[in-house]
Order: C-alpha cells, then sequence, then structure tokens
C-alpha cells in the first residue's frame, strides 16, 4: 500500500501504490491515511498525524503527513500559498493537440463524478507541461500544477486530447487495443521549505508496464531534477 520514502521529526514522506484509497472504505478495509498512521504508532515514531494533501485513488505516488501541529499548520499555508512544488508523470497513447506549455481554465463539474476545463478564467486551474515520445505510440509528460483542483492534471490532459491511460473515468478503453494494468499517473517529485529548511524528494514509478519499459525509464532518469528545466515563468 505504501512505503517511506523519508522523514524528519516534523513529517513523513511516503510513496503511494496506485489504486489506494486515501480514506477508509468501510468493508474494503483501512485506507492510506489510517495504515500510516497504525504504522507509524506502531513503529514508536509519532503521537498524532496530520494529512495536508491527498492523490487521487488511481494515482501513485508522494505524499506528506505532517507529524505534529506545528509543521501541519506551516505545511497548510505553503499550500494554500502554492509555495510547494509538485512534479507529475503521466503517460497517454493519444496524439495531443500541442506538445509541451500550459493548460489553463475553470473548472466545472460534469457527468458521472467527472470534471472539465471551461474557457473562462475566473478561478482557473493551471498546469505547465512538456511531453516527450517514448515508442508504442505513447507520450509521457511531466506535469507541474499551479493550483490544486480535483481532477486537476486528469482534466487537463484529457482537454488536449490526450487522456491519461487507464484513467476509468476521461479514458475510453474501447478506444485502445492495450491491456492497461494501471492509471498512469504518478506523483514523481516535491520541493519546498519547512521551517528554514529545503528539501527535495524524488520517487520514481516502480509498478505499471509502460512506466517500466527501457525507453521510458531513460526518459525518467534524464528528468531526475525537473525543477531545473526552463519553466516559463507566468
Amino acid at each position: 500500500m505504501f512505503k517511506i520514502v523519508t522523514q524528519t521529526e516534523d513529517f513523513v514522506v511516503i510513496s503511494k501504490s496506485a489504486e489506494v484509497n486515501f480514506h477508509d472504505e468501510g468493508e474494503l478495509g483501512a485506507g492510506l491515511f489510517s495504515q500510516v498512521k497504525t504504522y507509524l504508532l506502531q513503529q514508536g515514531d509519532i503521537t498524532e498525524l496530520y494529512p495536508v494533501h491527498r492523490l487521487d485513488k488511481m494515482t501513485s505516488g508522494l505524499l506528506i503527513f505532517a507529524k505534529n501541529h506545528r509543521s501541519a499548520q506551516a505545511f497548510g499555508e505553503l499550500f494554500k500559498a502554492h509555495k510547494v512544488e509538485k512534479y507529475y508523470l503521466a503517460i497517454s497513447d493519444k496524439k495531443p493537440t500541442k506538445k509541451q506549455g500550459m493548460i489553463k481554465g475553470d473548472m466545472a463539474k460534469s457527468r458521472r463524478g467527472m470534471f472539465k476545463l471551461m474557457r473562462t478564467m475566473d478561478n482557473p486551474a493551471i498546469t505547465q507541461f512538456y511531453s516527450y515520445h517514448i515508442g508504442n505510440k505513447q507520450r509521457l509528460y511531466l506535469l507541474k500544477p499551479h493550483s490544486g483542483k480535483t481532477h486537476q492534471l486528469r482534466v487537463a490532459l484529457s482537454s488536449i486530447g490526450a487522456p491519461i491511460l487507464g484513467d476509468a473515468l476521461y479514458y475510453s478503453k474501447e478506444d485502445s487495443p492495450l491491456t492497461i494494468d494501471r492509471g498512469y499517473l504518478h506523483a514523481y517529485a516535491l520541493r519546498f521549505e519547512l521551517l528554514g529548511k529545503r528539501y527535495d524528494v524524488i520517487m520514481p514509478p516502480n509498478e505499471g508496464e509502460f512506466y517500466l519499459t527501457p525507453s521510458t525509464q531513460e526518459k525518467i532518469v534524464e528528468l531526475t531534477k525537473p525543477w531545473q528545466l526552463n519553466w516559463p515563468r507566468l
């Protein structure tokens, strides 16, 4: 369900497996937060634990939990001010209408739990991205969200004609000859400054057939420090 990537006296960063729900699922069992809290309590590493952000069930990768009230408040302020840099990796096998740049617009609820991107800009979701050809008619997307809307990255790629492989809401399995083993969205890197110290955390995906192909792995190695790319200023 998860593994610990790094921790300090103030926080822990874990790597979440794909298809794991953040919250408890009744008869289906304990969710990610409960599992992490139980494990850390058993290890004697915490007396309390605070969630500071979340990932969709299909999304794997990095997630932060605060280990005390002070750091929970500090992370709350960082996320509110968009001072936690987040980078994601996604794969699509559809041809995008553009291969890099920015996707921006308000988001609105659609049907069946979906969202859609609007042309209005009252409170827009903002995502910058690069993409790279990785063979097999697929592209690897490096995504940098500047807001934290529900389904933001999934809707962003769908809006340019490149829905994420395995996304049960936005990707139509009938349109693909592939057998898809997971939703291909991964929280790859985090960068932030907490209580006067800078943290850079990277965790490449380790599950999913298409993430693990040699061509994809080779490209991911080139993206080890995604914050050093030439991201245009907003």
